[in-house]
């Protein structure tokens, strides 16, 4: 005889889990961006010419730390649809988009990289989009909660745009000798 679980073991399970991702995804998030110093806490940043539209540096890790529990409970709700076609391959195009993702800040920020930082944002856009529409097969409200990442990113994708084209010689702002800002 089978047995069905009731919508309460369904929630517990889910926050079971939950309490594993969410936590995960923004300690990865914030690791990542510890590696080298970020906003206004990055003078070569800081020395950039940038759009008009950039926001204020405080809404950056609002921004992120939101994106970042949003990620979490959409791979929670993934991770928690045992049985499902494709669960396999959206944890897996989840996980490779995080990956991207993680390692943008010290292009961007460490290896003052402006050029490539843009190609890894339309990397992880395509991972993420990916990721999103394989959700969205799975379970609607996973990837309902990846959308607000997918504007970010291509809001963090137009910016990093704009500031390429505004310093052609991003990588020249840094005195020979102090590019190497990443830390561990």
């Amino acid at each position: 005889m089978r047995e069905v679980a009731s919508k309460r073991q369904l929630w517990l399970e889910f926050m079971r889990v939950a309490l594993v991702t969410v936590p995960l995804v923004l300690l990865l998030g914030f690791t990542a961006a510890r590696l080298v110093p970020t906003g206004g806490e990055n003078a070569w940043y800081q020395a950039l010419v940038k759009p008009a539209e950039t926001p204020p540096n405080w809404v950056f890790p609002v921004a992120w730390t939101t994106l970042y529990i949003l990620m979490g409970l959409a791979i929670a709700v993934i991770v928690n649809a045992r049985g499902a076609r494709a669960r396999g391959l959206a944890i897996g195009l989840f996980a490779a988009q995080l990956a991207v993702n993680l390692a943008w800040s010290p292009i961007f920020f460490g290896a003052h990289l402006v050029f490539w930082s843009l190609v890894t944002i339309g990397v992880m856009f395509v991972l993420a989009l990916a990721a999103t529409i394989v959700f969205a097969r799975i379970r609607a409200t996973a990837a309902l909660l990846m959308l607000p990442y997918l504007a970010w990113i291509g809001f963090a994708g137009l910016l990093t745009y704009k500031i390429d084209r505004l310093n052609p010689n991003a990588e020249a702002l840094v005195a020979p000798g102090s590019s190497a800002q990443i830390g561990l």
